[in-house]
């Protein structure tokens, strides 16, 4: 009984958190979307590209976007 109410506690938890995550990114969203898509792609490299992880991808992918030029625009 006990370890079914602290997986009930558990996950209760995990939706709010998962709540206030998804508040958090609509409102940084709201506030800048540019930025908020900028900030997305840096944690998108960050999990697919690994050190020593080969990688061929089109340089004209829309997953370097925003490495086109100095204002990070195509």
């Amino acid at each position: 009984m006990i370890i079914a109410e602290a997986n009930q506690t558990a996950q209760k938890l995990r939706g709010e958190g998962d709540a206030l995550r998804n508040q958090i990114y609509a409102s940084a969203y709201n506030k800048d979307a540019e930025f908020f898509s900028f900030y997305r792609s840096l944690i998108a490299y960050d999990t697919a590209i690994k050190e020593g992880t080969p990688l061929v991808i089109s340089p004209d992918s829309d997953f370097f976007k925003y490495f086109g030029n100095a204002n990070g625009r195509k």
